[in-house]
């Protein structure tokens, strides 16, 4: 057995609690899927140095966890310049003390990690607001209470402050804040509405790639409808109760129909010109953490998603 290690004043503490989806699941699987920032075996050296503890005690990597476990470890702190202030233009549509509103471009990497350490939301955000965000995150993700990705377009809630992040992400895990995408799909649907229950797992043939799978996963649902027809293609509206990662790209690639552009869940012909999947995160609502009132933001769609649905117009009329 490790001997357990005293964490340095330097070091974040990262804590999860085992919920009843990951019952079972061994240690250092657990900790790479919940903290996929780092790998199996990162974690795994982590655990043989005494550095993870449940319910307070050191462990072998071997173990598996129950309900309720309780998890922690403590992380070196990452470098201070690992997110610097950048002048870039960010589009904000609602700011004050506590929060602010801001729509990502596609093509934008919310935080930095290795091979994107500039040009980032993070980055912009930083310099806006002076250095000024929730700490919760450590200094590589300030103020980001969730995110998108890179590739997806639309709405993210920032937080300025602890309080308001830790309001905020109550939210979220108690699946009363609203997000609505809007995506182009593959192929036509065959209800106008329908709702994906299908739990989300790492999959085991991609370690990149999330799947719709039974073991060592989290419940997941998205519910769904249909906007406008096109020939080959159905633009819907998405409505998250759950936020796995890559949610709505698994859940509609699972049905059958993933959405247009999506290099990782989509046909190996990807089309190029959307550089990335068409998926628009078009409306969010939440309770403000001072004022306790219910706010609701809805981004128009970009440039590139109109254009393709125009694309799509002008495929569909007859010859």
């Amino acid at each position: 057995m490790p001997q357990r290690v005293t964490p340095m004043e330097s070091e974040q503490k990262v804590c999860f609690v085992v919920q009843s989806e990951n019952e079972g699941i061994r240690i250092d699987h657990f900790l790479a899927q919940e903290a996929s920032a780092h790998t199996r075996s990162f974690w795994q050296k982590r655990i043989e140095k005494g550095e993870v503890l449940v319910n307070g005690q050191p462990i072998l990597k071997s173990v598996r966890l129950k309900k309720g476990d309780q998890v922690i470890s403590y992380l070196p702190e990452p470098t201070p310049d690992a997110a610097q202030p950048e002048d870039i233009s960010l589009d904000i549509l609602y700011e004050d003390d506590d929060l602010l509103v801001v729509n990502k471009p596609k093509g934008m990497v919310v935080h930095p990690a290795p091979g994107n350490y500039a040009g980032t939301l993070v980055n912009g955000l930083l310099y806006h607001c002076k250095g000024r965000l929730s700490g919760i995150n450590g200094v590589v993700r300030p103020g980001i209470v969730h995110r998108i990705d890179k590739d997806t377009s639309g709405l993210l809630m920032v937080a300025k402050n602890d309080y308001a992040h830790q309001f905020l992400a109550a939210q979220i895990q108690a699946h009363s804040f609203t997000r609505e995408y809007e995506a182009v799909v593959y192929g036509r649907l065959k209800q106008k509405t329908g709702t994906v229950d299908a739990p989300i797992g790492r999959s085991k043939k991609d370690r990149k790639k999330m799947a719709v799978t039974y073991e060592h996963a989290k419940n997941a649902l998205t519910h769904y409808m249909l906007l406008k027809e096109y020939r080959d293609f159905t633009h819907i509206r998405c409505r998250l109760e759950t936020g796995r990662t890559h949610q709505i790209r698994v859940h509609m690639s699972y049905i059958g129909h993933p959405i247009a552009g999506d290099p990782l869940y989509g046909p190996q012909k990807v089309i190029q010109s959307l550089q990335g999947q068409c998926l628009h995160a078009k409306k969010i609502g939440f309770i403000h953490p001072a004022s306790k009132e219910y706010m609701e933001f809805d981004s128009p769609l970009p440039e590139y998603f109109t254009g393709f649905l125009e694309t799509l117009l002008q495929a569909d009329w007859p010859e």
